[in-house]
């Protein structure tokens, strides 16, 4: 199965500084590090564990506190 992964585009241009992200046919969502150019290990999450996530970082539940 062929992935296509993405880059979230507030990384800039660091090539090392951050995750990628591919989705399955089934909404799955597979997590990988940049800085391992494709060889590392990858985390698969299911979509709605995803979803629920991405719900959290858009709620602001993962931000960090001032000063932390």
């Amino acid at each position: 199965m062929e992935l296509n992964f993405k880059k979230s585009t507030r990384s800039g241009n660091d090539p090392n500084g951050c995750v990628e992200v591919a989705r399955t046919v089934d909404g799955a969502a597979v997590v990988r590090d940049s800085k391992q150019h494709g060889l590392g290990p990858l985390l698969t999450y299911p979509s709605g564990e995803w979803l629920s996530f991405l719900g959290g970082v858009k709620a602001g539940d993962f931000d960090r506190a001032p000063g932390a």
